[in-house]
């Protein structure tokens, strides 16, 4: 199969870009407007940038006229929280994706709890083993999406998923995107060494 971008429709390009970069980490995105009210919503175009200073990206894909409740609440206040999604989870994650009315809190549609974050005044997900709490660097406009690019200001990670002062993949249990409506809960975990190469010899140390 040969995919022409300038002869595929956005609906078949979207699909087939989902399908293939597989699998996505989920961004779960809690955040408040500046009315106060509550919105979090599941976004798979979700990386980490940067370690000095931590960055995070969410690409949110624009609606005319209309930006998505996560992307005005972020304008808005400048703050948000990246939940990571474990298997748990999942259903209930997978619920807050629908286009609920504005002014619905998707915390209540999920059943979910909003916990008090410490550094931002977005609330976390406190189900969820990890929580990112960030603010607002740049966006960065990308074709039909938005590039939110926040800050770390603190991460928050559950006591259980800490083996040996890391996350144990294992015990986090997070859930990737596939295409469709299809998941990829973490089952085995690969470990291979990476090579430790002389830069000056090209000799390879074991």
């Amino acid at each position: 199969m040969i995919v022409d971008p300038g002869q595929a429709t956005l609906a078949e390009l979207y699909r087939l870009l989902i399908s293939v970069i597989v699998p996505r980490p989920i961004a779960f995105v809690s955040t408040r407007g500046a009315d106060g009210a509550h919105n979090l919503a599941p976004f798979s175009f979700f990386t980490a940038l940067s370690s000095e200073p931590p960055l995070v990206g969410v690409s949110i894909q624009q609606r005319a006229g209309d930006p998505k409740d996560t992307l005005r609440n972020v304008r808005e206040t400048g703050e948000f929280v990246v939940n990571v999604c474990s298997e748990p989870l999942l259903e209930r994650m997978v619920r807050t994706s629908g286009d609920w009315p504005r002014g619905t809190s998707e915390f209540t549609v999920a059943g979910l709890t909003p916990a008090a974050s410490l550094r931002v005044g977005a609330p976390s997900v406190a189900e969820s083993p990890v929580q990112l709490e960030c603010r607002l660097e740049r966006e960065i406009p990308l074709g039909n999406s938005v590039l939110v690019v926040g800050e770390v200001l603190l991460v928050r990670v559950r006591d259980d998923v800490v083996v040996d002062g890391q996350v144990e993949p294992s015990k986090l249990a997070a859930v990737g995107r596939l295409g469709g409506e299809s998941y990829a809960p973490l089952r085995e975990v690969a470990r291979v060494k990476r090579p430790r190469v002389s830069r000056v010899t090209g000799e390879v140390s074991r």
